[in-house]
C-alpha cells in the first residue's frame, strides 16, 4: 500500500492513532464526541465507489467492527458512520459515538456548536483507551 498522503485539514483537525488493514485511524480533535475518522491508505481518491469491491467491503468492515466496540465501550446511546466530503473531499469516514444528551443530539454532530480540542491529560487517555480497542479487534 502507498504511503497515504493526508489532506492538510485532516492533519489539523486529528490526531493518528493506528493503522488497520485498510485504512488509518485518526482521533478527531473534538472532546465533545468519542470520534475517529478512517481514511483508507488510498491516495487520490474522493468517493467510496474509487475502491476496489475488496477494499470497499474491508472498508465497511473496519468501521462497523470499530464502531461496534466503541459503542459497547463508551455506553453510547447511537453510532454515526458516514462520509461527506464537501469540505475534505479525500475520502474518509467519520465514525460518531452519540449520546441522547450531547451538545448536537438530534442533530448531526458537522457543523453544530464549537469544537472543544482535547487537553493533553482527555488526548492522552482518550488515545490510550481506542488504541486498547483497535488492538483488540479482528478485521
Amino acid at each position: 500500500m502507498a504511503d497515504l498522503i493526508l489532506d492538510p485539514r485532516l492533519e489539523a483537525d486529528t490526531f493518528p492513532l493506528a493503522d488497520l488493514p485498510l485504512c488509518r485511524v485518526l482521533l478527531m480533535n473534538d472532546a465533545r464526541y468519542p470520534w475517529v475518522v478512517l481514511v483508507p491508505r488510498v491516495n487520490d481518491i474522493s468517493e467510496v465507489f474509487e475502491l476496489s469491491d475488496t477494499d470497499q467491503a474491508q472498508l465497511w468492515r473496519e468501521a462497523s467492527a470499530l464502531g461496534a466496540v466503541m459503542k459497547e465501550a463508551y455506553h453510547g446511546d447511537k453510532l454515526n458512520i458516514a462520509t461527506l466530503g464537501n469540505v475534505v473531499s479525500q475520502l474518509h469516514l467519520h465514525v460518531v459515538i452519540r449520546y441522547r444528551d450531547d451538545a448536537s443530539w438530534p442533530a448531526p454532530v458537522w457543523g453544530n456548536g464549537t469544537p472543544e480540542p482535547y487537553e493533553l491529560p482527555g488526548q492522552g487517555k482518550q488515545r490510550e483507551q481506542l488504541l486498547a480497542l483497535i488492538n483488540g479487534l479482528s478485521v
